[in-house]
Formats: structure tokens, sequence, C-alpha cells
């Protein structure tokens, strides 16, 4: 609705995880290259947590970009709702499996005859499982089992684990401490800094056609991080609806005044924040009074 007005040709704070816009914070570059090496370094099991609008899925597609771009086999279970035998149906799909699917001991027979053809030419395969802080115990079982498959060589599949802060606290159970041990390697991201959410709406901005990004001051951009904490999902969230004020009220600059509405809008609860609004508020309590 805003692009013509702010001359933009693409949606700058589009919610779809697009690796197009990855902006790579030192934490998200080096959480995508520790996916990269663990997947071609056959670690076995990948562990990528962070909190929920960190950008997980965005680097789990970038990741699914790079395993395409190599050939490299992959399945992607997005649902982490599932009941052990609905999870190996979904390997099963992925992977194109010519085997009764609905078959357990099937789905692994092929499956491991995938692996030990792809194996014995030196290449890996991969399994990519998102919001695995879900999973139940019993699927959590059947993917640890699956990273017992091996040769000489190493582990014949690379499972992906990625999740919410709530995985770790997960796998300290002591009935996970077998796939605990197994955890190759560790990926995790944190929020922004207040440098880093500049950058990131800069970023987002002039891959949208805004190549010298004027909409939003030092102060409004220092607003917008301390109001999201820096959170990627939620950076997103207030600067389209910035935008949206903004080009409503035919402004090309947002002001501190829409911040404000939006944040009331999206009902945004940041360190402070109940005491402005009440302030806000108070005159118009003593003039009603």
């Amino acid at each position: 609705m805003y692009k013509a007005f702010f001359g933009l040709t693409s949606n700058p704070f589009n919610l779809s995880p697009d690796p197009s816009f990855l902006y790579k914070s030192p934490f998200h570059e080096e959480a995508l290259a520790n996916l990269i090496y663990g997947v071609t370094s056959r670690k076995g099991f990948i562990m990528l947590t962070g909190e929920v609008g960190t950008g997980k899925t965005t680097l789990l597609e970038c990741l699914r970009d790079y395993l395409a771009a190599h050939h490299t086999p992959f399945g992607f279970i997005f649902n982490s709702r599932l009941t052990p035998e609905q999870f190996f149906e979904m390997v099963a799909y992925d992977f194109d499996l010519p085997c009764d699917r609905t078959s357990k001991t099937e789905v692994l027979f092929a499956l491991n005859n995938l692996l030990l053809e792809r194996a014995n030419r030196n290449l890996t395969t991969a399994l990519i499982v998102d919001e695995a802080q879900s999973l139940s115990w019993d699927v959590l079982e059947e993917i640890r089992m699956l990273g017992n498959l091996e040769n000489r060589r190493g582990k014949m599949i690379q499972i992906i684990l990625a999740g919410q802060p709530e995985l770790d606290k997960k796998l300290e159970e002591p009935n996970f401490r077998q796939l605990r041990q197994r955890i190759g390697l560790r990926c995790r991201l944190r929020p922004f800094s207040t440098m880093e959410s500049g950058e990131y709406i800069a970023s987002r901005l002039a891959r949208a056609g805004m190549r010298e990004q004027t909409v939003f001051s030092p102060e409004i951009v220092n607003e917008i991080h301390k109001r999201t904490q820096g959170i990627p999902r939620l950076i997103n969230l207030v600067s389209d609806n910035l935008l949206l004020t903004a080009f409503a009220m035919g402004n090309k600059k947002a002001t501190l005044s829409m911040l404000d509405e939006v944040s009331r809008d999206m009902q945004l609860d940041w360190p402070g924040s109940s005491r402005r609004f009440a302030e806000e508020l108070e005159p118009q309590i003593v003039a009603t009074a």
C-alpha cells in the first residue's frame, strides 16, 4: 500500500522468512556458518536455539537454499505435533522413499538404503526439524535412534534441531541425556544490539529499494530497538506499521507520536512503557477532573 509513496519496490518488513532479506549480524552469520559446517563435516546432531522472532526459520531457509544448491537431499519437518508414525511418514515423503510410507519398518529400510548409497559415494544427507521444543519424548527418541546410523566416515544423516530456549531445558531432563550427549554443535541466536537494529532496518529498506533510509531518525531507531528489545520479528511489525501510519498521514518521516500510537495498538511492553503512557494520560485526567 505504501510502496509507491516511499519509492520502494517491495515490502521491506514482510514477516515471511525470505533469505534474500537476511541481515547477517555477527551472531546470525556465525550461526549460519556453523550450521553449514556442521552438516558438511558430518557432526551428526546440530542444535539451533533462540527466542521467538530472532530469525531461526530464516536461517533454516538459508540452510535449505545452501543444501539445494549443493544437491544435498534433505527432509524438513515443520510440524512438531507428530506421533512417531506421522514423523516417519513425513520423512518418507520428504525423501521420496520407495516404500509403504505408513510402515515404520519399510521407511527405515528404505531410508537406510538411501543413506548407505549416498555415504558410499562420500555424500551426506540432512534432516531439519523446526520447533523441536514441542516434540514428544517418543519422537525425539526416534530421532536419536536415526542418529545412530553411521559408517567409518561418520554419521550418515545430519540432523538439525531448531527450537526456542525451552529445547535446551528439555534436553536437560534425565530422559534426554543420551540425545543431549550426541549434540555435536550448538548455535544460539540472541536479539540485536541497538546498532544492529539500526543496520537491520537500513538493510531491509535498501533491499526494498531505499538505498539510504530517510524515514527513521536515529532517535526513532533507538526507540524501536528499546520497545522491541531487539527482536527482529517485532522490529518488522513496528517498522511496517510505522510506514503505514506515516503514509496515511502523508508524512515521509516517522515521528515519536506515530511510534507511540503503533506501540499502543500493538500492546508492546518494554521497561518503562507503563510509566511513559501513564505520564501521557495524566494531563488528560487532570483536565477532565
